[in-house]
């Protein structure tokens, strides 16, 4: 593992509720379930690199409204709200907020669990702000 991915999932203020570390080569909607189990939402927001017909249909089960934009190669486009769409810059900003640690935005850990702990930990601080 050369690089590392940190997936997060966010509430609708951005605050940031779980993080998983995976290897940079993997691909983002593989997380996606485990990152939002246990949780009850009204809607889920992701980027086209969660737009995969299995994590929409468990999406659409659990009672949520999938606002995920379909990828252009798609041959049917589902339709999904872009005013609320709009909100998902709440999670790049809780990324930008993250990266404000620096241990964080460089990645000098050597394991994935120290790297995680102190993302974890800065987390928190977000959530004292």
């Amino acid at each position: 593992m050369f690089t590392t991915k940190l997936h997060a999932v966010c509430d609708a203020l951005g605050n940031p509720l779980r993080f998983i570390v995976t290897g940079g080569e993997r691909h983002d909607c593989t997380q996606a379930q485990a990152l939002l189990e246990g949780f009850h939402a009204h809607a889920v927001l992701a980027d086209k690199g969660y737009d995969a017909d299995e994590l929409v249909k468990w999406i659409q089960q659990t009672g949520a409204l999938v606002v995920i934009p379909p990828r252009s190669n798609r041959t049917v486009l589902r339709d999904y709200d872009t005013a609320l769409y709009k909100e998902r810059n709440r999670v790049e900003r809780m990324f930008g907020y993250l990266k404000h640690f620096r241990r964080v935005a460089t990645r000098y850990d050597k394991t994935a669990l120290s790297f995680l702990s102190f993302v974890q930990l800065a987390a928190s601080y977000l959530w004292l702000k």
